[in-house]
């Protein structure tokens, strides 16, 4: 029987395929000593013969009398170096990334924060995977299927990231006020945490990425407010006046009741007109200015410059005199000025 040549080979015209089995049965051939094996890069070749891996071929040309033969006679001591065509089963398999791969959190995740309490947190982002260890992944996932499609586990990745997302909040026990703004270093270590789930199964987590993590709108507005203390400093105290104003002015729309509305809201302007009389009213009445003080002469006390006897001890204070001519200070006694001579 002549044997006709045969080149194994998949052209991939898809961008999802993760796994083709070459059609023998519909080629009508089988492999023989004129086939040959064409594998494309980020591509790999799986033999089975007899549901068995055989070998598994890496990008390359490939005469298979020569490459396949010394495998197959050790794995089932085959003598007849194909003389006679022999049935194996092979699978390409795409070992390229598949990138941009949504994810999101169907059901809000609980977390416990340590400064609300338990509050529910949703996220959302992409990753980007690869296959890694093609015989692991066939032996754990596509089996003996003839194609295998990135819709058929994309899903169950999905699930394996929120729960690695999910155990990774509980034990960073990060804050909500700091987890939207360290989504990076929180990414890197939910990527550490899930890395392992994707080895076991022949896959490697190329890149994920968090895009952002929401609260509640009222834990939302808890923190806006929180972010309004620290901006205003020294000022909290104002802010917490005025929203107290605030709270009474709401309570004062209070339309159930006419006259206890309208007795709020007079209460409600006093309440606010004290409100702010006590924020901005001064802290404490400026000191006297230092140079109208003055030491006594006996006690050495801070008296007035222009006290002629001291309030603390009683002595009388020594009342200066200056020169007509050029106004300099003069002592006790002096009868010309020391600074320009004038007779006094």
């Amino acid at each position: 029987m002549a044997l006709f040549r045969l080149n194994i080979e998949w052209t991939d015209s898809s961008n999802n395929t993760l796994v083709y089995k070459y059609p023998f049965k519909k080629s009508g051939r089988e492999v023989n000593n004129k086939s040959t094996l064409t594998v494309r890069e980020s591509q790999c070749a799986i033999f089975v013969y007899k549901g068995q891996v055989a070998d598994v071929f890496g990008p390359g040309l490939y005469d298979l009398k020569t490459e396949i033969f010394p495998v197959l006679t050790k794995l089932v001591a085959w003598k007849y170096a194909f003389e006679t065509p022999i049935t194996l089963d092979v699978y390409f398999v795409n070992t390229k990334q598949f990138t941009d791969v949504k994810w999101g959190t169907q059901n809000p995740i609980m977390m416990r924060d340590p400064e609300f309490g338990v509050i529910r947190v949703r996220g959302f982002g992409a990753f980007a995977f690869k296959v890694d260890e093609p015989t692991v992944f066939m032996k754990e996932l596509f089996g003996t299927d003839s194609s295998f499609h990135t819709q058929d586990i994309v899903s169950y990745l999905k699930t394996m990231l929120v729960s690695a997302l999910t155990d990774s909040l509980g034990e960073s026990k990060v804050s909500a006020l700091d987890l939207a703004g360290n989504t990076f270093e929180f990414n890197e270590i939910v990527k550490r945490s899930i890395q392992s789930k994707f080895n076991e199964i022949g896959l490697k987590l190329t890149n994920l990425f968090i895009e952002n993590m929401s609260v509640p709108s009222e834990v939302e507005k808890a923190l806006d407010e929180r972010s309004k203390l620290g901006i205003l400093g020294d000022k909290t105290d104002v802010l917490m006046k005025v929203a107290a104003a605030e709270a009474m002015k709401d309570a004062a729309k209070n339309e159930g009741n006419a006259l206890a509305g309208a007795g709020v809201s007079i209460g409600a302007g006093l309440g606010m007109g004290q409100v702010f009389a006590e924020a901005f009213k001064p802290s404490s009445q400026a000191p006297a200015d230092k140079a109208e003080q003055k030491s006594c002469s006996s006690c050495g006390k801070s008296i007035s410059k222009t006290a002629k006897f001291c309030p603390e001890c009683g002595a009388k204070q020594n009342e200066k005199s200056f020169c007509p001519e050029c106004g300099n200070e003069l002592t006790a006694g002096a009868k010309f000025c020391p600074s320009c001579g004038n007779k006094l």
